[in-house]
């Protein structure tokens, strides 16, 4: 059985703003999971994006769990294979979809492998989203005809207007509020998921999967994101470099920062 579990959102918290893992954090990640305990990288990210940044960190060996898509999906190092694993209802895609393209608003979804864009967007968004998180994009002609299986989530992207991205989320509420749940990852992203699917959920699931009680989990990140996670872990821990609402919801706030090894000063304290 496991001793802890150690919840950590990728970007602004494990990695660095060169999306690299300092060699402080690594070490550190080597020691607690020698010592018995669990590392769950828990992000927004797809599922392979999230996969390959663990085998980059070495924390793809048993004792190593991936909450992946904010919640929607649990994968276990230990049996390689997905846990848990919840998708979109096909026509609330299709309605995401038509409403961004109404409203000027750049959407895409995903399937197992790739990125999932219309024809009709400028490729340089996704160019972009898709060198930070190690994907790869494909183009479909029309997401009704060309979208094979029901979607785990979308996400609209706006770099210049984020009030757009609030009038979505806006949308996304009052018309599939029962069934979907928007919020934000960042400023520019907002992610529509399965309602009821959130980081802190999945920390809830994992953690009676394994066994382990919920005062055993300890919960780091940076963004708005990860405050359900902060919120139901024993310990919830907010970064240096962490938005305001999330330091407001954490137990602990780190004194470094995600470039500065951060995740050692919390190994430190928490275990």
């Amino acid at each position: 059985m496991l001793g802890k579990l150690l919840f950590l959102d990728l970007d602004g918290t494990l990695l660095d703003d060169r999306k690299e893992i300092t060699d402080g954090n690594r070490s550190t990640l080597t020691e607690i999971i020698k010592k018995g305990n669990g590392v769950v990288i828990t992000t927004g990210r797809p599922l392979m994006s999230a996969m390959e940044q663990a085998r980059r960190m070495g924390l793809d060996t048993p004792g190593c769990y991936l909450i992946a898509y904010n919640g929607a999906q649990i994968y276990d190092w230990g049996c390689r294979k997905i846990v848990c694993s919840q998708t979109l209802e096909m026509e609330d895609v299709y309605r995401i979809f038509r409403r961004c393209t109404e409203k000027n608003i750049h959407v895409q979804t995903y399937d197992a492998t790739n990125v999932l864009v219309e024809p009709r967007w400028d490729d340089s968004i996704v160019r972009l989203y898709c060198s930070r998180i190690l994907m790869e994009h494909r183009v479909i002609g029309d997401v009704r005809r060309d979208l094979r299986e029901p979607p785990v989530k979308c996400l609209a992207i706006d770099l210049e207007h984020p009030e757009k991205l609030q009038d979505l989320r806006k949308w996304v509420d009052e018309t599939m509020g029962n069934r979907a749940d928007a919020f934000f990852s960042c400023n520019e992203y907002l992610e529509i998921v399965p309602a009821g699917i959130n980081k802190g959920n999945a920390v809830r699931m994992l953690c009676g999967r394994m066994h382990v009680g919920l005062e055993n989990a300890v919960a780091v990140g940076d963004a708005a994101n990860d405050i359900s996670m902060i919120r139901a872990a024993g310990v919830g821990v907010a970064m240096a470099n962490g938005t305001g609402e999330v330091k407001a919801a954490a137990d602990y706030i780190t004194q470094r920062d995600n470039n500065h090894d951060a995740i050692q000063e919390v190994a430190e304290r928490f275990f």
